[in-house]
């Protein structure tokens, strides 16, 4: 357990100097009408006699109050705890010195407005522990930036959901692909998960793993902030790729029954399967007639793309589908293979684990998380093999046209357009290219 600097709660804070400073005048008016009427005339220490005969206050001592997930916590001790592999919110509470029924509250007082399965050992808890007392006062769990858990210890043990105010605003990026999309965005001061939602928006358009250099990107997303700091990035509303000669839009549309990403023309980006099986990662492998093994050391087809990626790194389901097969088979490692029609088939090998739930007879659903890079069976390093079947003889994926889906209907085009229209002036107002107003 480590001790810690807990953070403040912004408008907690400005309650609280609106309180100190409110109670501050009052003192100091108090004070000078008791001067005025008549009181010993020795000068109060806060104050002093002005060369004209009135009275100037000088600045009230204030020590203001450190404020954290709405406590005053400067009476208390802050501890940082970790729960270990194997241990449970339970274990926690057993430390606590709380009887066996006591515990049992706030689990169930805990299960009502958050699933405790879903605690994550990478997320330590908050023990507030009063200065002269033995044992927590408050425990402080964090699942997001956005909210927290607050355990009552103190009288009937109770817990609070609390969501932090938050906004957003809308923004807009735009860059020029140097070395890597990646470092692209991190140089301008972008972040990974303004990147990552990028790839989710154009992900059935583009083949991330051959940008070139070059390649031009403009976005308008949401930034969300928290208590008026900066937190998660949002949708991203709409997004344009262009790559020589070709330019790729994805417009964000929602009415009803319609939600997702639209070209320009509102036919839907989404289409029957993701160009890839993993993100973050580089083609180290094609699909090939002819490839020296590299255990086996010989010549011999290779009916795959391998996709290699630093272990644990999800691996997706590239469409809709149910599991036919979740094993382990010498060579091929743990994989997965899932059907997704009469026609097409896929197949993930070397995983590492397979993910929850992940079972023959599963559906599942494109983009759903099925399990983790790895490097069972035959490998000489963490990959995912992801092979491809269609009508039964396997195919290379990239060179495959899949058929469009079907466009919005007509009763929803004039909405579609108008909300078009007005995020492509955005996205042309962002691109660092563009010239100024009044310049050819």
């Amino acid at each position: 357990m480590n001790y810690h600097e807990p953070p403040h709660d912004n408008n907690s804070r400005t309650a609280v100097r609106l309180a100190a400073v409110i109670a501050m005048g009052i003192v100091t008016l108090a004070t000078a009408s008791a001067l005025i009427v008549g009181q010993p005339s020795s000068p109060h220490k806060y104050m002093s006699s002005a060369a004209a005969g009135g009275l100037v206050f000088s600045a009230f001592p204030i020590t203001e109050p450190t404020v954290a997930w709405g406590l005053v916590t400067d009476t208390f001790r802050v501890v940082e705890y970790r729960l270990k592999n194997g241990q449970s919110l339970s274990d926690l509470l057993q430390e606590q010195s709380l009887s066996v029924q006591q515990q049992q509250q706030l689990i169930e007082a805990a299960s009502a407005v958050f699933d405790v399965r879903n605690v994550r050992p990478d997320k330590p808890f908050y023990l507030l522990m009063p200065r002269k007392a033995a044992g927590a006062a408050y425990i402080i769990y964090e699942p997001s930036i956005y909210e927290y858990l607050r355990f009552s210890l103190q009288g009937e043990p109770s817990v609070e959901r609390i969501k932090r105010p938050t906004s957003s605003e809308v923004r807009t990026a735009t860059g020029t692909v140097e070395a890597s999309l990646w470092k692209t965005m991190v140089d301008k001061g972008y972040s990974y998960e303004l990147t990552d939602k990028m790839e989710d928006a154009l992900q059935w358009s583009i083949d991330f793993h051959h940008l070139q250099k070059g390649d031009r990107f403009q976005l308008v997303y949401e930034q969300h902030f928290v208590e008026g700091e900066e937190a998660g990035v949002g949708r991203v509303q709409a997004a344009r790729y262009q790559s020589g000669d070709k330019t790729h839009h994805a417009i964000y549309y929602e009415n009803g029954e319609y939600k997702g990403y639209y070209n320009l023309n509102g036919e839907p980006m989404k289409s029957r399967f993701l160009k890839a099986p993993v993100k973050y990662s580089r083609i180290s492998s094609h699909f090939s007639m002819r490839r020296l093994h590299p255990v086996l050391k010989y010549n011999r087809p290779h009916f795959g793309t391998d996709y290699a990626a630093p272990a644990g790194t999800p691996i997706m389901a590239v469409g809709d589908g149910v599991v036919t097969a979740a094993s382990y088979n010498g060579g091929n490692g743990n994989f997965v293979k899932i059907r997704h029609d009469n026609v097409h088939e896929t197949q993930y090998l070397h995983m590492q684990r397979f993910a929850a739930g992940i079972r023959p007879g599963v559906r599942v659903q494109q983009g759903q998380v099925i399990g983790y890079v790895g490097s069972t069976g035959l490998a000489t390093g963490p990959h995912v093999c992801f092979r491809f079947w269609k009508n039964g003889r396997q195919v290379n994926h990239l060179k495959l046209e899949m058929p469009p889906a079907k466009p919005l209907p007509a009763s929803e085009m004039d909405s579609f357009r108008r909300l078009r229209d007005e995020l492509v002036q955005r996205l042309d107002k962002s691109d660092e290219r563009r010239p100024a107003a009044g310049k050819p």
